[in-house]
């Protein structure tokens, strides 16, 4: 799965994140301040040409241009223009996307403390002027757009070549391989679903990160302006803290409802694998694909998907429960503040923002865990191959003849 599209899998993770760590401890305590801070009051897409943004995007390209320099002469691989320099493009993607909802929410103060302003007449705001902010919106959403439509066809392609890497390492090794149960969907089809989803988690990932990096500065900047939260009165930095537990409650939670949703979902992989081979061999072959075997290897399918339904049941319960309190639990943070009217409309809407994003960043399992059930059942399915050539024992659910046994 790996080592067919990146060098040395284990060394080059684990050597890319301690990198990271250090070209982002290197930025932040001395790198950023010879650079100084960013301009104070910029508004609208000028945030992405300040003399900082432009020096750390000068950074980036060094960084990664040496880490790629040692891995193609450390260990060369024929995908390392993918495997590595793809990948950093795609993370300097999300970094840009995750600076554009920086510029989003900044754009939101000025623009409802306006809309408050001509609502409750304590100035006179003019027609352009009130149009002014609509226009520094628009030309953020340009940007948001061209990255976001670049970045999609990009990330296509990767994914692409992902799937070729591990699609030519599969059938070079097919004769080893073609004994194993599903064999032709697990290169056919579960290679392009894992090479898919593996990028979009990571993604995900990776911008929950950057968003936590970039809105919890905000937040913290932004929670002077709450006094109390209900029920605990004063803290230092409550909507901070607020967001964390928060979040973690939720993830815990849901995280222990689905916990036996990834092995019912391999057996799902099993049975529409076995009723599909039975259909195939049938086009051929009068003999086989009869009506009763047909029936045993649907009922097969329609036992496993009812208890797959069921499990999804408790699990949505509770998912939906909690993102429903979710979408007012800023509001009810913000109530005693909100009475005692010690912020304005513009700083309100930034808080909301400000405080979804960091609590958003923290809900990457609650947001991404259906996606994850289905990533473990395909990872699973591709470890047998993997076990197979190393000579290791296959997986014990490979073995389990019903999800109940798990």
């Amino acid at each position: 799965m790996f080592v067919s599209f990146f060098p040395r899998p284990k060394l080059f993770f684990i050597s890319a994140i301690v990198w990271t760590a250090l070209a982002m401890t290197l930025w932040y305590s001395f790198a950023a301040e010879l650079i100084g801070s960013s301009a104070p009051g910029v508004v609208g897409v000028d945030m992405f040409w300040t003399a900082r943004s432009l020096w750390f995007d000068l950074y980036f390209v060094l960084s990664v241009a040496v880490f790629t320099g040692f891995w193609m002469w450390f260990a060369p691989h024929p995908w390392t223009p993918w495997s590595i320099v793809g990948s950093a493009l795609i993370l300097f993607a999300t970094y840009f996307q995750v600076q554009v909802n920086v510029a989003i929410n900044a754009w939101f103060g000025p623009f409802y403390d306006l809309v408050q302003a001509a609502l409750a007449k304590t100035r006179p705001v003019t027609l352009p002027e009130f149009y002014g902010h609509i226009s520094t919106f628009a030309s953020i959403a340009v940007v948001a757009v061209v990255a976001g439509v670049m970045t999609r066809f990009f990330v296509s392609h990767y994914i692409f070549r992902w799937r070729t890497a591990m699609n030519d390492f599969y059938i070079a090794n097919w004769p080893r391989l073609r004994t194993i149960e599903g064999a032709s969907q697990r290169v056919q089809e579960d290679t392009m679903r894992f090479a898919s989803t593996m990028e979009s988690l990571a993604v995900e990932l990776i911008s929950a990160s950057m968003t936590l990096l970039a809105f919890l500065p905000v937040l913290m900047k932004l929670s002077s302006s709450v006094t109390e939260l209900p029920l605990v009165g004063s803290i230092a930095y409550p909507l901070v803290i607020a967001a964390v537990l928060w979040s973690v409650l939720g993830t815990g939670l849901l995280a222990l409802i689905g916990i036996k949703l990834p092995g019912i979902e391999f057996f799902n992989q099993r049975v529409e694998a076995a009723y599909r081979k039975e259909l195939v061999l049938g086009e051929d072959d009068t003999a086989r694909a009869d009506p009763p075997t047909l029936n045993e290897l649907f009922i097969n399918i329609r036992r496993n998907y009812f208890r797959l339904y069921l499990n999804f049941l408790y699990f949505n319960v509770g998912r939906i429960v909690y993102l429903q309190i979710d979408a007012v639990f800023a509001y009810i943070l913000l109530g005693p503040t909100i009475v005692a009217g010690n912020i304005t409309l513009g700083t309100m809407n930034q808080i909301i923002r400000a405080f979804g994003q960091v609590r958003t960043s923290f809900q990457y399992l609650i947001t991404s865990w259906s996606t994850i059930v289905d990533l473990i059942s395909i990872y699973n399915r591709l470890r047998a191959f993997e076990a197979t050539l190393h000579g290791e024992p296959l997986l014990s659910i490979e073995s389990v003849a019903d999800p109940a046994g798990l």
